[in-house]
């Protein structure tokens, strides 16, 4: 089985060289393409015809939350939150209390639609559901892979709920880790207590996997460090070997000391920037500055569109961030380097996406990170492939019917607020 793109435009992904060919994608995971000068006649296999069209490989979100899907529009919470710990207490942890397995399998079945059609074909995802904990990996891992999206999951880990729930979090870990490709997932160091945070890494080395943990998203998290256990949040985590693995992903870093940033750029662990999220909850600006260059970008659930979170990144950079051109598009392509660099499977160079761009301008190698930056948006996405397998054709998803998994959601939604209310 192959696909084969006819009289395509190409443009490495790396070196945004522009080669004009017919393209025979080969179907598998970890697989690749080839560039062919005909395309065989009488074949049964996919041709698309791509003239003046643009392929390039496909995107990757280094940090989603695929809990909160069905949040979108739903009512205001009970008290109106006065600052980032109340966001969290009354608007995500109400919500992630309330949701059970047919909540969660709609939020994953709506996210990867969501993916799939702004060229997203790899998702780092963070999972919350405290009282629908057992399997909640496996309906998320099933759900992505109906709809063609690989994936690297964890479980949010945290003693907030405590300590019976904390231990659930683990032994959902565990028993996924046996099986799947993963990270060891903790919520924030002001929620994990050190026997819980100790447990979680002796479970990453046990799995040669990593940890995802949100680290110093508000101010809230160092306060809490510092009163409860007398040193910053990243000694904190160091001190424990967190940071001892490349598989390691850190969210946010906005509040953090120059020797704290020191720290993770001697170390091998990654740092993903979510600028909408942190723009949303007004917790601050990202600053590079000082933190090495193993920095991605992610949505933290805002919606799956990494072309808009690079753009949102650039924009709010201008005033806080040392960010330019070149800069903006390595982070975007970053999390396929983390990918790679781990061993980790599914980000393969048959993940591409056909775009139909209609420029007003001349489009070439010397001005790409212009296009990418002001005019490459998600709605120039026609085709999307994901491991040699056509998921998106002409807008429209190949894998799995639209319409009848968007109204399983919206049912899903109103029952989740319904609770959300009597909580």
């Amino acid at each position: 089985m192959a696909i084969y793109l006819k009289n395509a435009t190409f443009i490495d992904w790396q070196t945004l060289e522009f080669k004009n060919s017919n393209i025979k994608v080969n179907h598998g995971i970890n697989n690749g393409f080839e560039f062919i000068n005909e395309i065989p006649s009488n074949l049964n296999d996919e041709i698309i015809d791509c003239t003046g069209k643009c392929v390039t490989k496909s995107f990757a979100c280094g940090h989603h939350h695929i809990y909160s899907a069905l949040a979108r529009g739903m009512g205001a919470p009970k008290k109106n939150p006065e600052n980032f710990y109340e966001i969290l207490k009354y608007v995500w942890w109400t919500l992630d209390k309330c949701l059970d397995k047919e909540m969660i399998e709609a939020s994953a079945l709506s996210t990867a639609i969501a993916c799939a059609k702004s060229g997203t074909t790899f998702v780092i995802d963070h999972h919350a559901s405290p009282y629908a904990v057992e399997g909640s990996l496996e309906i998320i891992a099933k759900a992505f892979e109906k709809v063609g999206i690989p994936h690297l999951l964890c479980y949010e880990i945290s003693d907030r709920d405590g300590l019976e729930i904390a231990n659930k979090g683990l032994a959902e870990t565990e028993n996924y880790l046996k099986n799947n490709q993963g990270l060891v997932g903790l919520h924030a160091s002001f929620t994990v207590s050190n026997e819980t945070l100790k447990k979680a890494v002796k479970l990453s080395e046990k799995y040669n996997s990593g940890i995802h943990i949100h680290v110093a998203e508000d101010k809230y998290d160092q306060k809490h460090c510092i009163t409860n256990y007398k040193t910053n949040v990243i000694e904190r985590l160091n001190n424990f070997g967190v940071l001892n693995s490349s598989k390691t992903i850190l969210g946010h870093c906005l509040h953090l000391s120059e020797n704290e940033k020191q720290i993770i750029k001697a170390s091998k662990v990654w740092v993903v920037q979510n600028s909408e999220s942190n723009l949303n909850n007004n917790v601050g600006y990202f600053n590079s500055r000082g933190l090495g260059n193993n920095i991605m970008l992610g949505t933290d659930g805002m919606h799956s569109d990494m072309l808009r979170s690079a753009k949102s990144a650039f924009y709010v950079g201008q005033g806080f961030d040392n960010i330019d051109y070149a800069g903006i598009y390595n982070r975007f392509r970053n999390a396929h380097k983390y990918l790679k660099l781990n061993n980790f499977s599914g980000d393969g160079d048959n993940n591409l996406v056909i775009l139909d761009y209609d420029s007003p301008t001349e489009f070439n190698q010397n001005n790409f990170l212009g296009h990418f930056l002001f005019g490459l948006e998600a709605k120039h996405i026609q085709h999307v492939i994901s491991n040699g397998k056509l998921i998106v054709k002409d807008r429209k998803l190949t894998t799995v019917n639209e319409v009848d998994i968007l109204a399983f959601s919206r049912k899903e939604s109103i029952k989740l607020w319904e609770k959300m209310r009597n909580t």
